[in-house]
Order: C-alpha cells, then structure tokens, then sequence
C-alpha cells in the first residue's frame, strides 16, 4: 500500500504537468492568444505596480498647469483642476480591475454551486432556481443598476453588489446546462454504482468538466464588465471623485473636449487595450478548451 500511493501521486503529477504544457504550448502557437495575454499583462502590472510608474500625485490638484498639453513634466497633460493625467489613468486601472475580478468572482463562486445543484438536483429544485435565474434577468440592466445604486448610494461596494447579482444568473445557466448534460453519462452512473457520494461525484467529476467553458465566459465578460463600471462612473454613479477611474477621466473630458482631446485619450486608450486583451485571451482559450475549435493536439 505505501508503494502504490507514492505511484499514484507521482501519476497525478505527471498528468498535471503535461496537462499544463500542453495548454501553454496551445496559447503559445495561437498569435492573438499571446497579443492578449500581453496586453492583458500589461493592464495587470500597470495596475499593480502603479505607484511606482506614475510620476505625479493623481489626487494633487495644482493651481497653474490646468488642461496644459502632453510634455516631458505631464506626459498626457493635466485636468481641469491641475492633476496629471497620466498618473490618474495608471492608478484609475485599479478600480475596473478590482470591479471586474470581485463581481466576477462573486458570481462565478455563487453561479458554480447554484448551477451544480440545479443540473444534478431534483427537477422541482432545477425549476425553482431557474425560475429565479430568470426574475433576475428579466429586470433591465441600466434600471436594475440605477435602483440598487439609488438604494445603496454610489460607491465601489454598490457597483460590485450590481455587476455580481447581474452576472450570477449566466454563469449558474451554463453550469446547469453542463451538469445536466453530463448526470446520465456512464462514468457518473459507474460512480453511482460504486457508492460515490453526490458531493464526490459533483467535485471530482463534474466541476472539471464545467470549468473550461466558465473560464472562457468570464474572460469574454470581463471587458464589458470593465466598461459597464466605466459607464456607470461617467454618470456619476461609480466611485465617488477624487479617486482616479478611467470612467471619471472620460467625464472630465467630455465635459473639456473643446479645450483639450487628451483627457478623453487617456480615459478611452485604457478600456481599449483592456478590452482588446481580455477579448483576445479569451478567443485563444476558446479555441484551447473547445474540442471542435481544436487545430492540434
């Protein structure tokens, strides 16, 4: 016995490993996969390393330099109250990252085990949950965010609760569907003939089949995620100012476009490299999850 639990594990290692490099060598030969990834990387570390790239506090409102044009001291110019632009769109990434991954993962978590328990429950369970999926769904999007955020006041935290009760519903829907397709396969009734547990067969054998699909619906949704809290602090109804956001940039320009195009560059060219990687990475995972999409092995 202590000689096959040693091999077993060394197996398991083995199959991880190369599970692993075949991925990567899949994401490697696919050119926009790795453009995404770049970009993507760049929107990260940008983010997470933003106090030691910006070159100026991007809360310090100066009295002289107002709405002057990019130089060697302002690199994309400064706002209408005298803050550098550039400091301000780096640190603004945090806040649509920390949005996008904090709903996501919110929904993603909630939507997983929702959508486990509708596909692999009783039908009168299936039917209640998406009888609740869809009353949530049902309610437009802008007016369902406008009502919570009247309710809760503007602020990160309502953004967040907005964006991961909206979301939840699709994550949980394509979970469900997978797990219902796969409940009557015969590995899962060989499991059941061998007195596995509802809670084993869930986790070990269904959650890695559902996972792949997951993953490529949320790296496609993070960039509308990213411009739905963009959005919602152009009206007003994001994080509160002087916090940098890449939404509240883009509302100091509008507001300033006839002075100065820089302001609307610098809080637009963010959302499209963000937008663009995501899309891109998430295209290249499709192709690398989707056994139909597959160009090799």
């Amino acid at each position: 016995m202590s000689i096959v639990q040693p091999i077993c594990k060394d197996v398991k290692e083995g199959q991880s490993a190369g599970a692993f490099r075949t991925f990567w060598r899949q994401l490697r030969n696919n050119r926009m996969g790795v453009l995404g990834a770049v970009l993507v990387g760049l929107v990260i570390v940008s983010s997470c390393f933003a106090p030691l790239i910006i070159t100026h506090d991007p809360i310090q409102i100066m009295a002289g330099p107002r709405l002057v044009e990019p130089s060697l001291d302002f690199l994309l110019g400064t706002d209408q109250l005298g803050r550098d632009t550039f400091s301000r769109a780096i640190m603004g990434g945090r806040i649509p990252l920390l949005v996008a991954f904090a709903s996501l993962g919110s929904a993603v978590g909630v939507g997983l085990v929702l959508g486990l328990v509708a596909g692999f429950g009783p039908s009168w369970l299936d039917n209640l949950l998406m009888l609740i999926f869809d009353t949530i769904r049902s309610f437009p999007g802008i007016i369902y965010a406008l009502a919570i955020i009247a309710l809760l006041g503007p602020s990160l935290a309502s953004v967040i609760v907005v964006i991961g009760i909206a979301s939840m519903p699709i994550y949980a829907r394509v979970v469900r569907t997978q797990t219902h397709a796969l409940r009557n396969s015969e590995y899962i009734d060989a499991e059941r003939s061998m007195g596995a547990s509802t809670t084993r067969i869930l986790a070990v054998h269904m959650l890695p089949n559902v996972i792949g699909p997951l993953l490529i619906l949320v790296s496609m949704d993070v960039p509308t995620l990213i411009s739905v809290q963009a959005g919602l602090s152009f009206l007003g109804m994001g994080v509160r100012p002087p916090t940098p956001d890449w939404g509240g940039i883009l509302n100091d320009g509008y507001s300033y476009i006839g002075q100065t195009p820089w302001l609307v560059i610098a809080g637009g060219i963010p959302i499209v490299v963000a937008t663009l990687g995501f899309t891109f990475l998430g295209e290249a995972l499709r192709d690398i999850f989707d056994p139909k999409l597959r160009k090799d092995l």
